[in-house]
């Protein structure tokens, strides 16, 4: 028997087992807006966490990637000191023997896109992949101190 009551079509849910309930999502079926520049499909993986810190040489991204390989990842680097990174993790294959009871690994296309700094040196950015886990280095020029020349005062 259950805890919680049936409210919503006969659903009944053991409120001790955090599995089986069933939350309700007002906004899934909403149409993502035209004017967010993010389709459904891309929608799946736009939130692939990553980090950005940065250091007294670089800057360095760190992007969770589970079960991507390299080669479905692509990083680029435009005008106006824009890295992107892209990428696309494709659908499990189905088979008509299968039960699926829970599907919550998203899946589909994904697009993070950072503005840097007007130090980072965009000809030299590099990107390493391990363990799902993509890193992203862009180098730093050096900021230089303006030249300071003393005037003497006459008079």
């Amino acid at each position: 028997m259950s805890i919680v009551p049936s409210l919503f079509g006969g659903r009944r849910s053991n409120i001790f087992d955090p599995f089986s309930l069933d939350i309700w999502d007002p906004f899934k079926d909403f149409p993502l807006s035209s004017s967010s520049g993010v389709s459904r499909e891309t929608s799946a993986l736009v939130n692939a966490r990553v980090d950005w810190k940065e250091t007294q040489e670089a800057h360095v991204f760190k992007a969770d990637l589970p079960g991507i390989k390299k080669e479905e990842v692509k990083v680029e680097v435009e005008e106006g000191n824009i890295l992107q990174i892209t990428g696309e993790r494709n659908v499990e294959k189905e088979d008509k023997n299968d039960t699926w009871h829970r599907v919550e690994r998203s899946s589909g296309k994904f697009t993070r896109r950072f503005r840097l700094p007007e130090n980072a040196k965009m000809d030299q950015v590099k990107a390493a992949m391990e363990n799902g886990v993509l890193t992203i280095t862009v180098p730093k020029e050096e900021v230089k101190k303006p030249d300071v020349k003393s005037i003497e005062i006459s008079g």
